[in-house]
């Protein structure tokens, strides 16, 4: 799946308009029938000091199951949560913890409303001290799950940092601030990366060396204020600095 395709419009044009929480969830049904995924959920795990606002979260499980979910503190046993700790790599559900009672139980309940059983969460680290989970699931078949999550982890991780920046902005947990004009050269190697290209790739359409790149890509992640490529990726799309 090409990441140009994934995030056209009418997609990109539905996050880029969601400026509350209640435009939140329109955008992640219409990504889920997307990329053939049974559900999403933006969870803010920490927003950067503010008390008060935990747990905030856009979710399209069942309204039911999410009642449940909060109302018993699942948040304090669910390794899915623990996931913040584990740095800024995607992790699938299938090397998660769940040999003590609480996450069997917690587990076997979720898929009784048709949650999982497969799932994939990325952790999210904001410049503000944010600290967010975003999770996917789905009820394909393993193998199909597999080749599913093989095809979309590139566009899923750049997705997920975009739905970082959407859903603090709309929910009021982050103001969009300024920040220093990308070079035509930060531009095309962020624009690039964004399509799947790799260092060395970029290099060559660009007629640059790898090593170059790599520097354009780590000075747009420090002016953009991001922790990965991936993140500034996405924070140049949410400030319309590049286009994908």
């Amino acid at each position: 799946m090409d990441i140009v395709e994934t995030f056209s419009s009418p997609t990109l044009r539905t996050l880029q308009s969601a400026k509350h929480r209640d435009d939140l969830h329109p955008a992640l049904d219409e990504l889920c029938a997307r990329y053939g995924l049974s559900h999403m959920t933006f969870l803010v795990v920490c927003s950067g000091g503010r008390s008060g606002l935990y747990p905030d979260y856009c979710t399209t499980y069942p309204g039911k199951w999410t009642e449940i979910y909060v109302d018993k503190r699942y948040f304090d046993i669910d390794p899915v949560i623990d996931v913040i700790r584990w740095g800024f790599l995607p992790v699938d559900w299938s090397s998660l913890d769940r040999r003590s009672a609480q996450a069997y139980r917690l587990f076997k309940e979720a898929r009784s409303y048709n949650i999982g059983p497969h799932g994939l969460t990325i952790p999210i680290r904001g410049s503000k001290g944010e600290r967010c989970l975003f999770s996917v699931s789905s009820n394909l078949p393993k193998r199909d799950w597999s080749r599913l999550r093989a095809s979309s982890i590139h566009e899923l991780q750049i997705l997920s940092h975009y739905l970082h920046e959407t859903t603090l902005s709309a929910s009021g947990l982050r103001e969009v601030g300024r920040y220093r004009t990308l070079s035509r050269r930060e531009t095309q190697c962020l624009q690039l990366l964004a399509t799947g290209r790799i260092s060395k790739q970029i290099a060559a359409d660009l007629g640059i060396s790898e090593n170059a790149v790599k520097l354009y890509l780590r000075s747009a992640r420090i002016k953009l204020s991001a922790a990965t490529s991936y993140q500034a990726v996405a924070k140049a799309s949410f400030l319309e600095l590049i286009k994908i």
